[in-house]
């Protein structure tokens, strides 16, 4: 399976509740925090809810 590299580029502040616990179930707590993921369509939907805050790229 590929994986895919999520950076935080954007701060939760100031954003909806949902998209804070996104941003945490990513495993994402700092600004410019990089993980990595198994490319799912799980993590793709939740990268997609929060695209405006993340960055991503394959690993």
């Amino acid at each position: 399976m590929a994986k895919i590299r999520v950076k935080q580029v954007k701060s939760a502040i100031k954003r909806p509740q949902n998209q804070k616990r996104t941003l945490a179930a990513l495993g994402l707590r700092k600004l410019g925090q990089v993980v990595e993921h198994d490319d799912t369509p799980n993590i793709l939907g939740m990268i997609n809810k929060v695209k405006h805050l993340v960055s991503t790229e394959e690993a």
